[in-house]
């Protein structure tokens, strides 16, 4: 009797210690963080920006971690197959999601997005941003923002933007309906082409990102009338902002964001946040960037968070009120 008492209390001796070494592993293993290769899917093409963005980070990470950084590319649905596969993955920090403002938007655009903003992923920085670029055919008769007004009454307008539901749409839509009371058409085209069918005069007026439209405007076969940022962009830093024109607030950026797993430790995602924002100080990465008129955001977990949850309530009443749906 004496002897299997003691043998009980031997094995619960032994279950007590196995449960304080598996309570103690997490805290080692987020302590040894990375310890193997850390995979970033980007949800979006190869030589997209958003793949781009991950391509200069991850190299760079890679280098502050000490680890390899894969980059693996999920398009699809608009980036919902990446997003969903992400969120599905374990929330250990070795599979991140590399996405655009399109995570933001897709929950409102299509019936079933696969996830809710800000529940099954949780940010960890931003990276960069391009603004949204608003420009005419050099025909147009109009050099102001606010001489569309003007000519819209006059004329039948149509602007070209980079596909429905984008930002280059769905900002455009609070701009020109909603903001500035004019009746314009719009044109969807794949995002290379809709910079070229207003410089080839298909189109009197884009909405698109910055990138494909900075040497049009150099070389005269478009002409700018405001960039959608808070601030104007460094790549077109004599273009107004939509905001200094008298529509105080106005923003409508493509930027492009780092996430993981929802239940990844704070720790971890604390960590990531750090060192991202410290190579986002390196010259190199800011060189890269500026190539491809990109502008370097550095945030804060928190502040990330909340931008995201009030981009999100943004686009869901801009989907509302354009009633334009993908599925």
């Amino acid at each position: 009797m004496m002897g299997s008492q003691m043998n009980r209390r031997n094995v619960l001796k032994g279950l007590g210690l196995a449960g304080a070494g598996l309570a103690h592993w997490p805290a080692q293993a987020q302590a040894n963080y990375p310890d193997k290769p850390i995979r970033i899917v980007v949800a979006f093409a190869p030589g997209s920006s958003t793949d781009i963005v991950a391509r200069t980070l991850g190299n760079s990470l890679s280098v502050s971690l000490g680890q390899p950084v894969v980059i693996e590319n999920r398009p699809g649905a608009g980036g919902n197959i990446a997003t969903t596969q992400v969120a599905r993955s374990a929330a250990d920090g070795y599979t991140l999601l590399m996405h655009s403002v399109a995570y933001a938007v897709n929950p409102a655009l299509y019936a079933k997005a696969g996830y809710e903003v800000n529940k099954e992923l949780a940010a960890i920085t931003m990276g960069a941003v391009s603004p949204n670029i608003v420009y005419v055919h050099p025909d147009v008769p109009v050099r102001q923002l606010s001489e569309l007004v003007a000519l819209s009454k006059r004329e039948k307008l149509n602007y070209a933007s980079s596909g429905n539901g984008t930002t280059t749409h769905l900002g455009a839509e609070l701009l020109f309906r909603s903001l500035m009371k004019i009746d314009i058409q719009h044109v969807p085209f794949q995002p290379a082409a809709a910079a070229g069918a207003v410089a080839g005069g298909q189109v009197q007026v884009g909405s698109t990102s910055v990138p494909p439209v900075v040497q049009l405007i150099k070389s005269g076969r478009v002409r700018p009338l405001a960039v959608t940022s808070l601030k104007r962009s460094s790549a077109l830093p004599d273009v107004p902002t939509v905001a200094e024109l008298g529509f105080k607030g106005f923003e409508a950026n493509t930027w492009f964001g780092l996430f993981a797993p929802a239940e990844t430790p704070a720790s971890i995602l604390d960590r990531l946040n750090i060192e991202i924002n410290k190579v986002l100080l390196y010259k190199t990465i800011a060189d890269s960037f500026a190539v491809q008129s990109l502008d370097i955001v550095r945030l804060d977990r928190p502040t990330l968070t909340r931008y995201i949850d009030g981009e999100a309530q943004k686009w869901a009443r801009v989907v509302r009120e354009v009633g334009v749906k993908v599925d």
